[in-house]
């Protein structure tokens, strides 16, 4: 009975790592839609939001049943619990991924200005958390995560730097609003994204050690 616990568990396990490359590659694809004016690629990311919703409830589901059945303890506890809040963060990563790929559409059209800014370079740090959290919570190496509070340091400062880049643009030239209040909601998303990735390492930080940390 243990034994097809941990079977199961381990099948769980692999979903969710599943369910995070949907919502990395939604982030990632948005951003490069966006970058590439490509509508086509926008679209697509929409449209994977509904498979990104079923893998939430589908997980979130066979997770509460392992619960019910076997009534796991210690690790095995802390590991469903993990599993439960990173399914959540997740999901909304995906959904900000959505939402890029929406703005993506609606820029489709108009020259970018300053090559997006730091857009691209933000999108690729926070992409590296998600995947080092992904591969954390895959091999219990939570040395991949250790770092994480001065990542999302440098994710901080790149929005505003982002956001003050984009006033200056905005005062220059008034053309420039609407697309320079995209950037900077663009910004605010992929941040937003990073402090997901930091919360999925938190409740990793605490399935693999017992110990509850806060990454800040």
């Amino acid at each position: 009975m243990i034994d097809r616990f941990h079977e199961e568990l381990k099948k769980l396990k692999e979903e969710v790592i599943q369910m995070g490359e949907l919502a990395k590659e939604m982030l990632h694809d948005s951003i490069e839609a966006l970058k590439e004016q490509d509508v086509e690629l926008a679209e697509r990311v929409i449209s994977r939001k509904k498979r990104l919703a079923d893998m939430d409830a589908e997980i979130e589901e066979k997770s509460l049943q392992l619960i019910a059945l076997y009534h796991p303890m210690a690790k095995d506890m802390r590991t469903l619990g993990c599993i439960l809040k990173v399914i959540t963060y997740l999901n909304r990563i995906g959904r900000y991924g959505k939402d890029i790929a929406n703005i993506a559409k609606e820029l489709s059209d108009k020259p970018h200005i300053a090559k997006l800014v730091e857009i691209p370079y933000m999108a690729e740090l926070v992409c590296k958390m998600i995947d080092d959290a992904l591969k954390a919570f895959e091999t219990e190496d939570i040395s991949l995560i250790k770092d994480f509070s001065e990542r999302d340091d440098s994710l901080d400062a790149l929005r505003w730097s982002i956001f003050r880049e984009c006033i200056t643009y905005m005062m220059e030239d008034q053309r420039n609003i609407t697309r320079c209040a995209y950037y900077i909601m663009i910004a605010r998303y992929l941040e937003r994204c990073g402090d997901h990735a930091c919360k999925i390492a938190e409740k990793i930080h605490f399935m693999v050690t017992g110990e509850r940390i806060e990454i800040k």
